[in-house]
């Protein structure tokens, strides 16, 4: 069973209240489509699979998940219990990191065209964060040997909690590596960078997946730019998949 199911979070979603620089909570238009390529996607394995893209370990990639799980469940328009300032999957502060700070996710989404509430922008600014601003903990994760090294790194470099609830990190993490890492779940990081691997069983002969963008059956190994959200989808055994998490080649590749 995965992370997000057996160690589901509740995510309250408030609708009043101020916060110091206050800022429009998501609308139904932020919200990610539920009937496009992505609606089979797993946040937690699709996040894990973008850290090793990077060339973070295992570990060190399950480490950030625990991490996020405790924030958000890795849910992108994650909103603070109680309308606090904190939002979206590493729940930045409204008045700080999410909008107001020199380096705020706000704009970094702006300049670039992107949606600030897709979870694919908010995992590409955490590591903007980690690798371009600096003082934000990588050097210390990527010298993390152990889960704990792991999860401690990234919470005190980069959540900077106050409350932390590290045992609950250290919960999600364990999950993650077992369900994502070194064999398990369907995206297995090597731990050297690159893609996670696949399920390792062939597909059956004339597997094909439906696709959205494109309105009509593709076969196995068809990769598709959603339309529905920018993001990048392979077929693999029936099923689309974040690209992260297939190391087959492509059979024929269709942007927008």
């Amino acid at each position: 069973m995965k992370l997000l199911c057996r160690l589901a979070m509740v995510i309250a979603f408030a609708t009043t209240g101020c916060v110091v620089g206050e800022d429009p909570l998501p609308t139904e238009d932020d919200m990610p489509p539920q009937y496009s390529e992505a609606a089979l996607g797993n946040n937690a394995e699709t996040a894990f699979n973008f850290f090793v893209s990077k060339g973070l370990t295992d570990i060190q990639a399950a480490g950030i998940v625990g991490n996020l799980m405790q924030e958000s469940s890795i849910r992108p328009t994650a909103v603070e219990l109680g309308g606090g300032p904190g939002r979206g999957i590493a729940q930045w502060s409204v008045g700080g990191r999410w909008n107001s700070d020199p380096t705020n996710l706000t704009s970094y989404a702006a300049t670039r065209g992107l949606n600030r509430w897709a979870l694919s922008t908010q995992l590409a600014f955490i590591w903007h964060e980690m690798d371009t601003i600096g003082n934000f903990g990588l050097a210390q994760v990527r010298a993390a040997t152990t889960l704990s090294a792991a999860v401690r790194a990234f919470q005190d470099r980069y959540e900077r909690c106050g409350t932390c609830a590290q045992a609950r990190r250290m919960e999600y993490a364990q999950q993650a590596l077992e369900d994502y890492g070194g064999g398990g779940g369907t995206g297995t990081g090597t731990g050297t960078g690159g893609t996670g691997g696949g399920t390792g069983e062939p597909p059956p002969p004339g597997e094909t997946c439906y696709s959205g963008t494109l309105q009509r059956d593709v076969p196995e190994n068809t990769c598709v730019e959603s339309v529905f959200d920018g993001e990048w989808y392979q077929c693999s055994n029936g099923s689309w998949i974040d690209r992260w998490s297939d190391p087959d080649p492509c059979v024929s590749t269709h942007p927008l």
